[in-house]
């Protein structure tokens, strides 16, 4: 009998779960254990931003699923790793705390074979002064809840305008080297639709800024794409957006602080500057959850296991060097810890050897660029693959891994919302292939400018509403769920 923990039920995590319980037999045990046991379709909270979704149609309980499927649930939260064991037990275990009210406080040794860390990323908001969604005009879509939250907020601003009162929207991200750019991008779309549809666009300002050193970089140093038969970029893809409609921009910018009337930022010339709002939805930095990790001995190794912004180590080259040195074997293939083989992180939770976007600091020290994004399709790949290679594992006895899911050769499909209709919606479609970019194979744009492209229009709205019902239907369990892709 094998024991595999998977920690997280995101994307990735769940993922995982789901293909384990398909491939294995009853004789093995699968847990999985998260804080919470809602499954959300996270891309969908933006349209619960906007009112166009209630929190109930993008997340379901995942107890009911989980206990059909025979596979162990328990609503805890990871605290300590000891992949060694103890004296106690001799196997590799984690220590978790319960976040149900009944067991609150609760710790438990959970032990295991092989262990999935897919605990996604630390919502950091803290790191920046003043960020605290559902406080005041500060607003998130990270979450159902912040998403429901963000959509209160924006109705009041929306009757404020109704009511003649101009009001300023500004959304981005919330720090210097916050990642997940796409997703605000969306968000401020889908925030000036709303706008013009109520005709309210007179009375408002919205305002993008961002930590991107040119629009459309999105954590990933742009892309040439092809578009209508010509070679465009997503620098002047992201800008024609905006100058549509009239949505101004700053870019290059650090937010550092937020008060009840401004946002103070930094931006690459080291100056100091000030943006008013009424409204702010920015996407925060993203940290490791602080877990700790012990041998045998009882020895702090955490540095074993976790890099120095507390995510997991992976078969990644971390070797420091310049970023022009870097290349995309640096990146991980297969999620194994490298002093553990039998402990994988994909998804968020992975430490990457670099940024994509290249690192840029101002004169006052302050890093300001876009860090890599792992979300979406990236994380489905890489939970599936983890899965496929513990079973293989389990199977044959053989420590072989097979399946490999490297960034630098996967391809990545998204569909940016630009507004909700079924006859005047509009999202623009992009493929990226790889994702993080192959200069030796790709010399001339660094990715296959054939499968790198991107359209905007109606059919991109059909296509981003077909796929929140195919993949709640897929994460669901429903018959055939395995025959949709990740």
């Amino acid at each position: 009998m094998a024991r595999i923990v998977v920690l997280g039920a995101g994307v990735a995590g769940h993922t995982a779960a789901s293909y384990l319980q398909r491939y294995l037999t009853k004789e093995h045990q699968v847990t999985v254990i998260s804080p919470s046991s809602i499954y959300q379709w996270i891309p969908s909270n933006i349209w619960v931003g906007v009112g166009r979704m209630t929190a109930d149609e993008i997340k379901f309980d995942l107890k009911p699923l989980y206990k059909k499927w025979g596979v162990e649930f328990l609503q805890a939260k990871a605290q300590r790793f000891y992949p060694e064991g103890d004296a106690e037990i001799n196997s590799g275990y984690v220590e978790v705390s319960f976040t149900t009210p009944d067991r609150s406080g609760q710790t438990q040794k959970v032990p295991y074979d092989f262990l999935i860390n897919a605990t996604g990323p630390k919502l950091n908001f803290e790191a920046t002064e003043g960020l605290h969604p559902g406080e005041g005009n500060i607003a998130s879509v990270c979450t159902f809840s912040h998403a429901t939250e963000a959509w209160e907020l924006f109705k009041e601003k929306l009757e404020k305008m109704q009511n003649g009162q101009k009001q300023t929207f500004v959304i981005g991200t919330g720090h210097p080297t916050a990642t997940c750019q796409g997703a605000a991008f969306e968000y401020i779309l889908n925030v000036d639709f709303e706008i013009k549809r109520r005709g309210l666009q007179d009375l408002a300002e919205v305002v993008w800024i961002t930590n991107e050193y040119e629009l459309g970089d999105f954590g990933m140093g742009g892309a040439f794409i092809k578009k209508g038969g010509f070679i465009s970029n997503t620098k002047l893809f992201a800008e024609s957006y905006f100058v549509e409609r009239n949505i101004k921009w700053i870019k290059r910018a650090g937010v550092k602080k937020i008060d009840a009337q401004k946002i103070y930022y930094e931006n690459l010339d080291g100056e100091y500057l000030e943006q008013a709002y009424d409204f702010a939805m920015l996407i925060p930095g993203f940290a490791g959850h602080g877990f700790q990790a012990f041998d045998k001995q009882g020895t702090d190794i955490s540095a074993k296991l976790f890099a120095p912004n507390g995510l997991m180590k992976v078969d990644a080259d971390y070797t420091p060097r310049p970023f022009e040195e870097w290349s995309v074997a640096d990146w991980p293939q297969t999620y194994q810890n490298p002093s553990y083989p039998n402990i994988f992180a994909p998804g968020i939770a992975f430490a990457p050897p670099h940024s994509i976007s290249k690192p840029m600091t101002n004169k006052n020290g302050t890093a300001i660029y876009a860090t890599a994004p792992r979300t979406g399709m990236p994380s489905g790949v890489m939970g599936k693959v983890t899965a496929e290679n513990i079973v293989n594992w389990i199977k044959t006895g053989n420590p072989e891994i097979k399946h490999k899911a490297s960034m630098g050769k996967m391809g990545a499909a998204c569909i940016v919302s630009a507004g909700y209709g079924m006859s005047k919606g509009t999202a623009a479609t992009m493929t990226v292939s790889p994702v993080v970019p192959d200069w030796d194979k790709f010399p001339e744009w660094g990715r296959d400018i054939n499968t790198t492209m991107g359209e905007p229009g109606l059919a991109g709205h059909w296509l981003k509403w077909l796929m929140h019902y195919m993949f709640l239907y897929k994460a669901k369990g429903k018959p055939f769920w395995w025959m949709i892709p990740e």
